[in-house]
This record gives C-alpha cells, structure tokens and sequence, in this order.
C-alpha cells in the first residue's frame, strides 16, 4: 500500500461548536454527525492550543536476579483530555469549573460564583472537530470530570480561561472515550 498523504491531518474545531458538556446518562451520539441531545452545553471558545488527549499506558517492570527484566506489566492507562476553556463569562463553562449549583446568573445579567471545595460534577463530553480534506471528528466522553483546574490569571493582554483536565472513567463496556471520523467523501 504505501505512504499517502492523504491520511495526514490536522483538526479544527467545528465552527458550530467544539466542546460540550451534559449531565451522565445523556443519550450519547454514535456517529460523527449525529445531532447531539438537546441537554448537551456548548462550553464555547477553546484556546489556540486546541485539546490534548494523553492515553499512554504506564507499567512496571520486574526484574530477575541478575538485573535482566522478565515481565513487564500494565499498571494503569489513564485516559485525560486538556484543554483551555476561554469564554470566562459563560455560565455553562463556570458550571463546569465551580459546580452548576454554584453558578447562578439573574435575568439582567449579573452573575454569582461560590467557590467551594465540593468534588467535581462528572459528566459526558463531545468533542467536535474538523480534519483535513472537511472530514468531520468526534470524540465521545461517556464519563468525564474536571480533575484539576490550572491556575487562573488575568491580565490585561491575554484572555481569562480554565485550563482543565478531565479524566476519563470506562463505561459499562470498558471503554474510555469514542472516536468517530467520516468517511472521506462525506463532508462535515
């Protein structure tokens, strides 16, 4: 078969939204275009760093007398996803950071935030992005939570955001995440 440029690609966020958040036991899509449940939240603009996603196995190694190593074993495979979320004034992405019952908004406008040391709300995520050639990408978090929240700056050049990480918990299938690609003819 052979090298072929045409499977390299690079990701975008899809310009209807990239990043969504629903309670646990939403109806989760099975496909890249599916439209997703109505209880699915934009959490709105990502940063220019897009979303990293780290899935690497780590292990341990036993040794024999001697030094030579006879077994290696898979110890964990953690699966997180980082990324920034920089709409600081959305309720939705304040939600995720302080908790929904924390974050009230009145009908004018003003918002209130309670920081709390309360555990993180899991939840679904999705993921959608756009590759090269118009293919579209979906990633699929059946359940995830924010396991840590980077640290906040504001300053006068650059935007408020919240670099998360969520962690990924398997489903009842064992799987961590889900990933969809269209077919190459089938435009996003």
């Amino acid at each position: 078969m052979g090298n072929n440029t045409q499977n390299v690609t690079t990701g975008k966020p899809k310009i209807t939204g990239a990043v969504f958040w629903a309670p646990l036991e939403t109806k989760l899509p099975t496909s890249s275009s599916e439209t997703l449940d109505p209880a699915f939240k934009a959490l709105g603009y990502v940063s220019e760093d897009g979303v990293s996603n780290d899935n690497s196995p780590e292990s341990e190694t036993i040794k024999a007398w001697g030094g030579d190593t006879v077994i290696s074993m898979q110890t964990q495979r953690p699966d997180t996803f980082k990324l920034k979320l920089i709409e600081a004034m959305n309720t939705d992405v304040l939600g995720i950071i302080y908790g929904k019952k924390n974050v009230t908004a009145t009908e004018e406008g003003e918002v209130t935030i309670k920081a709390t040391a309360e555990e993180m709300e899991a939840g679904c995520y999705v993921i959608d992005m756009i590759l090269t050639g118009n293919r579209a990408k979906r990633i699929v978090i059946p359940n995830g939570v924010v396991s840590e929240v980077g640290t906040i700056t504001y300053k006068d050049n650059e935007a408020v955001g919240y670099e998360i990480t969520i962690t990924d918990v398997p489903d009842k299938a064992g799987v961590y995440h889900y990933e969809y690609i269209a077919a190459a003819n089938k435009e996003a």
